[in-house]
């Protein structure tokens, strides 16, 4: 099967006259038709701006893409002109943004923001895509539809605003969704919700899934691959079976010893000490160093490349060529780091 969307190194930068941030560095990945890909990790790891380098949606400057390809069926977005990347964006590649209050406008009709990308992506006349809109709102699970569609966003509640971007998102039935910590700020309940709608539409439409999160059981609830990114580079990246029963990275061990389980009981919950680095003051080394206790001077020294392991697997450790088995099945087994 050939990927819908493919990322290869890309590297995003933010640059202004008294320092340069590597906010994304390096990432790679595949994502195939119908299939979830979950990149996770701690706030300022690069996950968001990844996503919106992917749809040309930085600011330039100080943003800029110093390398890499994105390629869309083959295409490379990153030397698409801007009417190409228009014609692109909101049609075959969609995304949900992480706070839907300020993604919607307040002064237009949810309908009328729904009905915006059908007009001009699919040519639809204003009573086809009024149509379409009550449409998408009944399918995304909104009630009475034909009455919710003239109301404007503040009449939602959280989770029917969600329901409402979901719903722009898939107005054209994309290739490819993105979705940008599509449950932040939502109850339990409503979380569960979400992400069982967004499983069966992605089913329903067989469109490629890129799911940001820093919450590790949406992750194992959704995913097919993951990408753990630390300091705007890739640390990991394996199917979310073997991440979660074998982790390769110091990283990705702590992630998951700090998130509470149903069939392990623990006396406490372990957190992964020290605070990320400064992106704009990376030395040499590996940027995870200073809060690893596996690091050795080697790890402080030189920074480690990515280590491509058996299975397809990626993990940016110096410990992944010498002794990372070992220990990882030490961790699956519940014995101290």
């Amino acid at each position: 099967m050939e990927p819908v969307l493919s990322v290869r190194g890309l590297r995003t930068h933010f640059v202004t006259s008294e320092r340069t941030v590597k906010a994304v560095d390096g990432i790679s990945y595949d994502l195939l038709p119908g299939k979830t890909l979950a990149i996770v990790g701690e706030s300022g790891s690069g996950k968001s701006v990844h996503a919106l380098s992917i749809l040309g949606l930085l600011p330039t400057p100080p943003a800029k893409i110093v390398a890499g390809e994105i390629l869309f069926r083959g295409e490379d977005l990153l030397k698409a002109s801007p009417r190409r990347m228009r014609e692109i964006r909101g049609n075959r590649i969609a995304m949900i943004f992480q706070e839907p209050m300020t993604s919607l406008n307040p002064v237009l009709r949810v309908g009328e923001q729904i009905a915006e990308a059908i007009i001009l992506h699919q040519k639809k006349s204003k009573d086809e895509a009024w149509a379409k809109s009550v449409e998408l709102l009944r399918k995304v699970g909104i009630p009475h539809p034909e009455e919710r569609v003239r109301d404007y966003p503040h009449q939602f509640s959280g989770g029917m605003r969600q329901r409402a971007m979901i719903a722009i998102a898939l107005s054209c039935e994309p290739d490819v969704l993105i979705a940008d910590e599509p449950t932040t700020a939502l109850d339990v309940t409503i979380q569960a919700q979400i992400l069982e709608l967004m499983k069966d539409l992605q089913r329903e439409l067989k469109m490629g899934l890129i799911l940001i999160t820093h919450n590790i059981g949406v992750v194992a609830e959704m995913a097919d691959d993951v990408v753990v990114m630390y300091a705007g580079r890739p640390v990991e990246r394996a199917a979310v079976s073997e991440l979660f029963h074998d982790p390769r990275h110091p990283y990705t061990r702590g992630l998951l010893a700090s998130v509470p389980s149903i069939y392990e009981r623990k006396e406490r919950l372990e957190a992964v000490p020290g605070q990320p680095p400064d992106l704009s003051e990376l030395l040499g080394g590996c940027p995870f160093a200073p809060r690893c206790a596996d690091a050795v001077d080697r790890c402080r020294a030189e920074d480690p490349p990515q280590f491509h392991l058996a299975g397809g697997r990626m993990s940016n450790c110096w410990l992944s060529e010498d002794g990372a088995e070992e220990r990882s099945h030490r961790f699956a087994a519940g014995e101290a780091r």
